[in-house]
């Protein structure tokens, strides 16, 4: 698994947009107001679409040469580069909502006591399994 990739995103500049498309990557385009837009939808979308293929166990296509794409009259090419390493761990430790039931005087006493649930929750898993943050890891 590589931890840098540099594709060839096509840029379709239309009347009120720019699209862009990755000639080697199925199902990989998005779309800009502005061509600043459009290029950071670009990373964007090819961190997500590369992300996934690595996640999916498929083999990540060979970018394609600079004289090897045909552009129409209104294209042309940007080079987009990924670094997968900060990807995946934002992806990793992305949050999922959860939803949960708990007594309403518990939830009451929580909201007087200014408790975030959230952080509540993510800290008694933790303890519960054995798993320390660095800086609050329990000495043995």
């Amino acid at each position: 698994m590589k931890n840098r990739y540099i594709y060839p995103a096509i840029i379709r500049v239309d009347e009120d947009a720019y699209d862009v498309s990755f000639p080697d990557i199925d199902n990989c385009f998005t779309f800009g107001e502005t061509l600043e837009d459009s290029l950071d939808s670009a990373r964007d979308v090819l961190e997500l679409c590369l992300y996934d293929m690595e996640k999916d166990g498929k083999e990540i296509p060979k970018a394609s040469g600079i004289g090897e794409i045909s552009l129409d009259k209104n294209e042309t090419i940007a080079w987009i580069n990924v670094w997968m390493i900060p990807v995946r761990d934002k992806m990793e430790n992305k949050a999922v909502k959860k939803t949960l039931t708990i007594p309403k005087w518990l939830n009451d006493v929580g909201i007087e006591n200014n408790l975030n649930f959230s952080s509540l929750l993510q800290s008694a898993i933790k303890e519960k399994v054995g798993i320390y943050d660095t800086n609050s890891r329990k000495q043995g």
